[in-house]
Order: C-alpha cells, then sequence, then structure tokens
C-alpha cells in the first residue's frame, strides 16, 4: 500500500467514526500515527481537514469534499494494483473473502471442497471476522466479498444478496423431558434455564428481535449463563445445564448423534437470511466468479451442502 492509500484509509476510518481513538482500533495502529497522518494530508492539501471537540472530530468543508472522492480513489488503487498483479504469469488463482463465524464453520468448508475439487491451482484467503469487520474489508477492498449472517450495515457502496437461510431454534439435551414434544410455548421457555450467546452477538440479536415480533418479551427468559463460543455453548447444553437458542447448522452433528434435538417455539420463526456482500464499485475476478456463481445457483448449492433447506416450521432432518 502506498503512503498516499495509507494517509486515504486513516482520512476514512477518522471521517467514519468521528474519533481517533476509534479509529486507531479499527485499523490497529497507535493514536499519535493516526494523528501523524492527518496533518500530513492536511499540509498536503493546505487546508484543515477536521475541527477538534470534547466529544471527537467533525469534517471541515474541505474534509468533506475530500470524503466525497476518497473511497473511490482507494477503489480505483485498489483495482489497479489487482488488475497489474494479474500481468504475473505464474500468479497463484486466489479468492479473497471474509465470512462470519457460524458461515465459516458450517458452510464455508463444503463450499471450498466443491470449488478445489472442480478448479486445478485455486487458492483461498479466508478472514473470519464479525460482521461490521468483514464488511468494511470489502469497502475498503482488503477483500474482495464477504459472507455474513446478521443484521448488515446500511451503505450504499455494498450490494448486499441473500444466498441461504439459516434458522434458530430451541436446542435441548437428546433427554430432556420435552424430547419427545412438537414444539412448546414461550412461557414453558420462561421455566427453564436458558444459555445464550453474549450480548451484541447476531445470534443474541437475530433470537431477541424474533421473539419480540412474535409478542414475547425476551427479558423474561432465565438467563442463567452467557457465553460467547458457540461450542460452549453446545457443550452445557448437552451435559444438562440448560437450553439454548442457537443456528441449525451448528448441531447438525450433535443431531444425527442423538446428543441434541431442535424443538419450535409456538407462534416464533427464527431464520435469518444468510448474505454475500460484495462491493459495488469492486473489482470481481475471474476467480471470484466461480464462489459467486455456485451462490446463485441454488440448485447445485442444495448439492454441495450437506444439510436439506429449511422447511416451513423448521429445518428438516433435525427434530
Amino acid at each position: 500500500m502506498s503512503a498516499m492509500e495509507h494517509q486515504l484509509n486513516v482520512f476514512k476510518a477518522v471521517a467514519e467514526t468521528k474519533n481517533i481513538t476509534l479509529a486507531s482500533k479499527r485499523l490497529h495502529i497507535s493514536q499519535p500515527s493516526v494523528s501523524i497522518q492527518i496533518k500530513g494530508l492536511e499540509q498536503e492539501y493546505g487546508a484543515k481537514l477536521f475541527d477538534r471537540t470534547n466529544k471527537g472530530v467533525t469534517l471541515t468543508r474541505a474534509g468533506e469534499i475530500l470524503y466525497e472522492h476518497c473511497s473511490e480513489a482507494l477503489s480505483i488503487m485498489q483495482q489497479a494494483r489487482e488488475r497489474i498483479s494479474t500481468l504475473t504469469l505464474d500468479k497463484h488463482r486466489c479468492i479473497k473473502l471474509g465470512a462470519t463465524l457460524t458461515i465459516g464453520e458450517c458452510i464455508l468448508p463444503h463450499i471450498i471442497r466443491h470449488l478445489d475439487e472442480s478448479n486445478d491451482s485455486l487458492d483461498f484467503s479466508v478472514k473470519i471476522a464479525n460482521t461490521q469487520i468483514v464488511a468494511q474489508d470489502v469497502l475498503e477492498n482488503r477483500i474482495h466479498f464477504a459472507l455474513v449472517e446478521g443484521p448488515v450495515p446500511m451503505n450504499q457502496a455494498l450490494n448486499v444478496e441473500t444466498f441461504w437461510h439459516d434458522e434458530l431454534a430451541l436446542i435441548i439435551p437428546a433427554n430432556h423431558p420435552w424430547a419427545k414434544r412438537k414444539s412448546i410455548t414461550f412461557e414453558e421457555l420462561t421455566k427453564e434455564r436458558m444459555i445464550t450467546r453474549e450480548k451484541g452477538s447476531g445470534t443474541r440479536e437475530v433470537m431477541e428481535l424474533a421473539l419480540i415480533k412474535a409478542g414475547y418479551d425476551p427479558t423474561h427468559l432465565n438467563v442463567i449463563a452467557e457465553l460467547g463460543s458457540t461450542e460452549a455453548i453446545k457443550r452445557a447444553v448437552i451435559e444438562g445445564l440448560g437450553v439454548t437458542i442457537i443456528s441449525t447448522l451448528t448441531v447438525q452433528q450433535e443431531c444425527r448423534l442423538a446428543l441434541l434435538k431442535t424443538l419450535p417455539i409456538d407462534g416464533c420463526q427464527l431464520v435469518r437470511p444468510l448474505n454475500v456482500l460484495t462491493n459495488s464499485r469492486g473489482l470481481k475476478t475471474k476467480e471470484d466468479a466461480l464462489l459467486i456463481d455456485l451462490l446463485h445457483d441454488t440448485e447445485k448449492l442444495q448439492g454441495v451442502l450437506p444439510f436439506k433447506r429449511i422447511a416451513v416450521g423448521g429445518v428438516e432432518g433435525c427434530s
């Protein structure tokens, strides 16, 4: 990355966060380094780009003008670099993408295996992180696209397409008293010990929004533990410490081994879209097209993934 690109990336981060400290955390550089880069840009353009306040920073008129062109300039520079790099004759063919945790663990390995078997000399560079991080990487062309679950940041430069649907469900131990039930009521659920993902996680947010939409109050749940790992939650449920609501994609193996069971909640369908994010101004390589085309082909994707699409009232084969 050139010095000018680095300065523009720093400027863009400060403009969007309106805070030097938050920008330094996003970019993983020190606050003094951020200030130095901004000062260098102000000297380059001969104008003050930010007004400093006790609450942070705001763009000056000169800063607003630079910001209008900043994203496009960074995108053009990245596209030029990638086009030039393809001139290297022995360059490996590489798909650069990001994915959120559930997709990265449960869906992406099957997609990569399929593409690897049908294409010679194809490499993958994958970043696993939350939706906010990989979406920002797409916008800044550090990755070409991202596969995400949960709410997507609003940005005109992001193209968002749904390629699959994931369903959250009540997960109980196979030997639970509810194991032979067809469904349970929300009132019954409030009397059971609940283990959830931590506040701020996409899974927790989807669960709470769906319950509210169905007319239920998620604060009535008897939450005894909040864990940041889906694997830890599954283990706790298997050991009989409580029940949980997580993605059915993450419990496929445990259901097949009769360790866990899924159970619908009356009047509440916990479905969320799985989306592919691309940059509307970004460059799509021939290698990227291989994966994007697969995501667009529902029938072929169904053959690649080892689980069935969502049926009305739940996921087939895991109840």
